[in-house]
């Protein structure tokens, strides 16, 4: 369980938008819910000559690449070339039709721009990249799923066929509780991992100009 695997993570489900969290004892929010992937601090996957791997608590800005082992299992693991485009921030009006619980409601929406390639040999469609977002209380964010179509930010996992030299783009929903704000994206496959971070300008949603008001028209008889 993420409870026992990331002290930090809070987990983000989204059943046509229903959220579902758990919390510790200390309050710091977990899921208890199993991850999606298990990957193994250590791995045996080969690494591809001329191919080298990004360092544990390597910081890099949006638009750059990490180089990752990407183990999902004893029997499936691959490397992976993860770029975190671009991150927006979102707005609740764009979750109008959806149910919304109550720490949604208080929530703020971050959609972020994941580009995945697979540098690898091993296959490992089906399964979603531990990306996780940091937000100011320094908790980590898992993505949010979906059951509906989510057009402003499609978030899915990776393709059910994900073979070397497959590439993947997909946009990942992160709802921070209480208005918070979104400050980094994380790749930490295990707590023991020293994560890979990502940071940069977060694109804000565009304000509405209020409307202007109306002059008054003058017919042809008006003086």
């Amino acid at each position: 369980m993420i409870c026992a695997l990331l002290r930090s993570v809070a987990a983000t489900t989204v059943l046509g938008l229903l959220l579902v969290s758990c919390s510790d004892g200390d309050g710091v929010e977990s899921s208890d819910a199993s991850p999606s992937v298990s990957p193994s601090a250590s791995s045996t996957v080969g690494v591809p000559e001329g191919v080298s791997l990004t360092d544990g608590g390597a910081e890099l800005a949006f638009g750059d690449s990490a180089t990752v082992v990407f183990e999902p299992n004893q029997r499936r693991g691959t490397v992976l070339e993860l770029t975190v485009d671009k991150v927006a921030q979102g707005s609740l009006d764009d979750f109008s039709g959806f149910i919304l619980d109550g720490s949604a409601k208080s929530s703020t929406p971050y959609y972020v721009d994941v580009s995945v390639e697979n540098l690898g040999n091993g296959e490992v469609g089906g399964f979603a990249v531990p990306l996780y977002g940091v937000d100011d209380s320094d908790l980590l964010r898992q993505a949010a799923t979906f059951t509906t179509s989510f057009q402003r930010c499609e978030s899915e996992p990776l393709p059910e066929r994900f073979k070397g030299g497959d590439t993947f783009q997909s946009c990942l929903v992160y709802l921070v509780p209480k208005r918070g704000t979104l400050e980094a994206v994380s790749f930490r496959p295990t707590q023991a991992f020293d994560p890979i971070t990502w940071t940069g300008d977060i694109r804000k949603p565009a304000s509405r100009k209020p409307d202007k008001p109306k002059k008054p028209t003058r017919g042809k008889n008006s003086r």
